[in-house]
């Protein structure tokens, strides 16, 4: 399954990437395919033609997982629901 994340990087707009999995408390960087802007616009500091990107650990305040719509996620209520 591949996941959209939003990584937030120091000094930098975050960037929108594509992953295979999502990373581990291991990892020492992100591996990330199709590096793009919020808004799907291009990333002015990744040059034309690049498909992939390595971002260190130490660069990366944190990360959000965006959901693709086709996972469904079950909430636990804090009440019953008849």
């Amino acid at each position: 399954m591949i996941y959209t994340i939003l990584v937030h990087i120091k000094d930098s707009e975050p960037v929108k990437l594509d992953v295979d999995e999502l990373p581990s408390t291991n990892d020492t960087c992100i591996i990330g395919k199709n590096p793009r802007l919020r808004t799907e616009a291009e990333v002015a500091w990744v040059d034309e033609g690049v498909t992939t990107i390595v971002l260190p650990w130490w660069r990366i305040n944190y990360i959000q997982i965006l959901s693709s719509g086709e996972e469904e996620m079950e909430i636990e209520l804090p009440y019953r629901d008849d």
